[in-house]
């Protein structure tokens, strides 16, 4: 793992990727914010050596770097799921090289269902904790000059990043929610049921992404902030029948203000 870390970071460096001060992952339906970085260096995944393919709709599977907020960033516009069929390492693999190209932050966007009872769809949701229900990325022989065997996961997303959020929102008057997400591997959306078990065990929105890459990001020591949109909603009486293109154009009407959140807390660092 390592050499392939290695290998894929060095060709990086090469084509120009130097210094970030932070890592952005950009998820469904949520790509548009690249947008607002100023690029200067565009790759696409299928020529970074080890990189996986985005297979999504909705996931251009490019890696940019440029200024967002005044700060060097690189970011990954499409990320990779368990449900691709893919391993545990290879959807480690990236956040590993964001961490060994030098970024300090690790920022992170999904589109999420609702299954706490306060919410409506459009709200942004900045995760305070999550829930797992896929494997651990994490299992298997464990490379010490990576991160130590048994990481801690007591504050998976960082504090005071979070309250830095909150603040920023209010001062542009973009209502947010706090809440716990809860990690499935998908592909399938989920049945009644789950909706309530999910919601009976903590959780406030559920999606298919995101607790893989925090986990393998704080075994590596790297702080992380994450918010949700919420797309659609797993609670009774509110439910309705959901596509994968009504959850991206969902996230697609709340970019705007959750980009907002994302560039004045990048800037702040």
């Amino acid at each position: 793992m390592l050499e392939k870390i290695k290998e894929t970071t060095e060709f990086l460096k090469k084509k120009g990727i130097v210094k970030p001060e932070a890592g952005l992952i950009l998820g469904t339906g949520l790509g548009g914010l690249s947008s607002k970085i100023e690029i200067s260096i565009e790759i696409d995944y299928k020529d970074i050596p080890n990189f996986p393919l985005s297979t999504v709709e909705g996931h251009a599977g490019k890696l940019i770097y440029g200024k967002l907020g005044g700060r060097n960033i690189v970011a990954m516009k499409g990320r990779f799921h368990y449900y691709e069929g893919y391993s545990s390492d290879q959807i480690a693999l990236p956040i590993r090289v964001l961490k060994f190209l030098g970024i300090r932050h690790l920022f992170l966007s999904n589109a999420a269902g609702g299954v706490n009872p306060t919410f409506q769809i459009g709200d942004i949701m900045i995760i305070t904790d999550h829930i797992n229900l896929m494997p651990n990325p994490l299992m298997g022989l464990n490379d010490d000059r990576i991160g130590t065997r048994f990481p801690d996961m007591s504050e998976a997303y960082d504090r005071s990043l979070v309250e830095k959020a909150i603040r920023i929102a209010g001062e542009n008057r973009i209502q947010v929610k706090r809440g716990i997400y809860l990690g499935t591997s998908g592909p399938t959306f989920e049945t009644l049921a789950e909706y309530k078990y999910f919601r009976t065990i903590g959780a406030d929105s559920v999606g298919m992404s995101t607790v893989p890459e925090v986990i393998v990001a704080r075994h590596m020591g790297l702080p992380c902030f994450a918010v949700s949109i919420i797309t659609d909603l797993g609670i009774e009486g509110k439910i309705e029948y959901t596509t994968h293109e009504t959850v991206q154009r969902e996230a697609e009407k709340a970019e705007a203000r959750m980009t907002t959140i994302m560039t004045d807390l990048i800037s702040s660092l």
